[in-house]
């Protein structure tokens, strides 16, 4: 079984549900509200587990009820939080608003996930027996710096999620395989607008970009060879927070099994496509199974 360790995020998403989201100064009413785990490290965690892999998760809660029900959500899923810490004081959230499209404005409050600064003892152990770690931005950029540099040191296959976007030192750079933005992350990163010329400028600090790019699939580029682009399904979007997690975790242990690149975009295409059929973000993240069904293997 493939053994993805990801370090990043935990939060407890407050999502509220509305026809078209609130200009600045406007007061608008929603027609309902849900509290759902998330946070990207948490959801791509999830992600992972439900794809069919032995998930352990480094992060932190808060002592408080959200942290206690992150923690047996994060369980209950599958995966391995024996590396989750608990803090003191609140867990981090994520205020979300999500219109009848299926589009998501988000502002996240990090709580615990910003006393996450540096590797904790037996964490940089624990990457070293993975196949491959996962990293985002939602916690201090040292701990990521951290846990990348740990994953070069024994061999191990960093993706890193650049979101929030943000400049990435050459430190972290350096110690990364496989970088996958979305087109608004890729242009932030660049200052390119188009997402292939983006993609190949990333090449010179990366050596493989995977660029989503929302309902259009997503397209991939690696030092030497030819620019490839991978279809999504055309479903019809509910809600689409989580479904950029539920792709990089899903194409995590695609990769881990040893699919070649087109094949595991396509799997990952097809979880995301499941994922933004259904409200929220890990509560909507596919089993494996529903992956195969969609996906047509």
């Amino acid at each position: 079984m493939t053994h993805i360790a990801v370090l990043g995020s935990t939060n407890m998403d407050l999502v509220a549900y509305v026809a078209k989201a609130p200009q600045r100064g406007e007061t608008v009413t929603g027609r309902e509200f849900r509290t759902i785990p998330g946070g990207k490290g948490a959801n791509q965690a999830v992600a992972a587990a439900h794809a069919g892999a032995d998930v352990s998760l480094i992060g932190a809660v808060g002592a408080d009820a959200f942290g206690s029900l992150l923690r047996s959500t994060l369980e209950h899923s599958g995966v391995d939080t024996d590396h989750l810490r608990t803090t003191e004081g609140p867990s981090g959230t994520a205020h979300i608003v999500v219109d009848d499209e299926g589009g998501n404005a988000i502002v996240v409050i990090p709580g615990a996930n910003g006393t996450v600064t540096a590797l904790a003892p037996g964490d940089e152990g624990l990457i070293a027996t993975a196949d491959a770690l996962l990293l985002q931005l939602e916690i201090p950029l040292d701990a990521v710096v951290a846990g990348a540099e740990a994953a070069r040191r024994h061999g191990v296959r960093t993706i890193l999620t650049p979101s929030p976007a943000q400049p990435l030192p050459p430190q972290l750079l350096a110690s990364i395989d496989l970088l996958v933005p979305n087109e608004h992350e890729a242009a932030a990163l660049t200052g390119v607008t188009d997402p292939r010329e983006a993609a190949a400028a990333l090449l010179d600090q990366v050596p493989e970009v995977v660029v989503t790019l929302g309902a259009a699939g997503s397209l991939y580029a690696a030092r030497g060879a030819a620019l490839l682009t991978v279809p999504a399904p055309q479903v019809t979007a509910v809600d689409s927070t989580g479904a950029g997690d539920t792709f990089v975790g899903t194409l995590a242990v695609a990769l881990g099994e040893g699919r070649e690149m087109p094949e595991a975009l396509a799997w990952a295409s097809a979880a995301a496509a499941l994922s933004v059929q259904r409200p929220g973000a890990s509560s909507s993240m596919p089993y494996r199974s529903e992956i195969d069904t969609q996906a047509g293997s």
